[in-house]
């Protein structure tokens, strides 16, 4: 008999006013994200800062064994604007995640959408 996978897909905007602004730091936040939520990592964390202006800030994502993670911060405004994307065919607690981000980088506004692939 085949098994059902979840399909659970989180996405964030948040307004962060002490934003990571530091490649091994967003690297190593993304490895305790992806342990807190009970998930494997298989390749990764890759961080990247980008200096193309209007688009300045880091990108950090990991592909992990149920899909991937992905952080994107644009650090040129203020609060810095950051979006943040897990998708995964397990299921994950989406609230730990935003209350994570929210307490880790002083998020002044956070919005998020919830979705489930599978219904």
């Amino acid at each position: 008999m085949k098994t059902i996978k979840e399909h659970k897909h989180l996405i964030i905007r948040a307004e962060a006013l002490s934003p990571p602004m530091d490649k091994l730091y967003l690297e190593e936040w993304l490895k305790r994200l992806i342990d807190s939520i009970d998930m494997k990592i298989m390749i990764g964390p890759f961080v990247k800062y980008c200096d193309m202006p209007g688009n300045k800030g880091l990108t950090g994502g990991a592909i992990i064994e149920t899909s991937h993670v992905i952080m994107h911060i644009w650090d040129e405004c203020t609060p810095a604007l950051m979006q943040f994307d897990l998708y995964s065919c397990s299921n994950f607690d989406h609230q730990k995640i935003c209350r994570t981000i929210c307490s880790e980088f002083n998020v002044s506004k956070i919005e998020y959408k919830y979705l489930d692939r599978e219904n």
